[in-house]
């Protein structure tokens, strides 16, 4: 019995996980986050930058736009959400939240 539990952590801890910015924090709970890579082209042999959009859980609607953070793929919340964030490595500079008035 516990080798299976120790199993199944193992392979909760083995998903996949990627670093991206976060384009918008409109939505209650998801953020859709932007995760950049690069790849070089096959025949040109150039570097190219590309980029694809997550939508990803945040439950307690921490982070921000502009937030660097760690996604984890989890199990479909939605049509669209397979991503939770798991921890957000750099706050964006700036005002601590996107409808604080100007002093």
């Amino acid at each position: 019995m516990t080798d299976n539990k120790e199993e199944t952590t193992e392979e909760r801890n083995k998903r996949k996980t990627v670093q991206g910015i976060v384009v918008s924090d409109k939505m209650n709970k998801t953020r859709v986050v932007s995760v950049e890579r690069i790849i070089k082209h096959p025949f040109y042999k150039k570097t190219q930058r590309r980029h694809s959009k997550f939508y990803a859980h945040d439950e307690a609607n921490e982070s921000l736009s502009g937030d660097l953070v760690e996604i984890m793929s989890t199990k479909p919340q939605s049509k669209l959400k397979k991503w939770r964030i798991t921890r957000i490595i750099t706050k964006a500079g700036g005002t601590s939240h996107r409808w604080s008035l100007p002093v």
